[in-house]
């Protein structure tokens, strides 16, 4: 897999050091972060008791020279519109913000890097386990 996308349960699971993690983003040419996944780990960040050092050490690895953000795009809005449709039609709705990281796995071209199974209900969805 040479693109990724991490969601943010997969963030997460690099910060405690697991090595399925560790081992795709070492073989990844470039590791995108969606802005929504981003959103998420700053409400969690200020949820908690260690909101500067999770910021700084985040702030770290957006600035490696492999990571890229992705931000959203008209092309972003059209293909959240399809993912959504398509899984209202299919009675198979996932989270909000899981349809938005999705829409920038399917537009970058990325292999979504999560432990969130319902991201099979995506059809055409590059997911990394599979």
């Amino acid at each position: 897999m040479k693109k990724v996308l991490l969601d943010t349960n997969a963030y997460t699971r690099l910060l405690t050091g697991d090595k399925d993690v560790l081992e795709v983003l070492g073989r990844a040419h470039t590791v995108f972060m969606s802005i929504f996944v981003l959103g998420e780990l700053y409400a969690g960040f200020r949820g908690g008791l260690r909101e500067s050092e999770n910021r700084t050490q985040l702030d770290d690895f957006l600035r490696r020279p492999t990571v890229r953000i992705l931000s959203g795009t008209l092309e972003t809005s059209d293909i959240f519109g399809a993912i959504k449709h398509r899984l209202h039609k299919a009675g198979t709705p996932i989270p909000i913000n899981d349809v938005w990281i999705a829409a920038h796995a399917t537009e970058s071209g990325s292999h979504l890097v999560t432990f969130d199974r319902h991201f099979s209900h995506v059809a055409g969805l590059l997911l990394w386990r599979e």
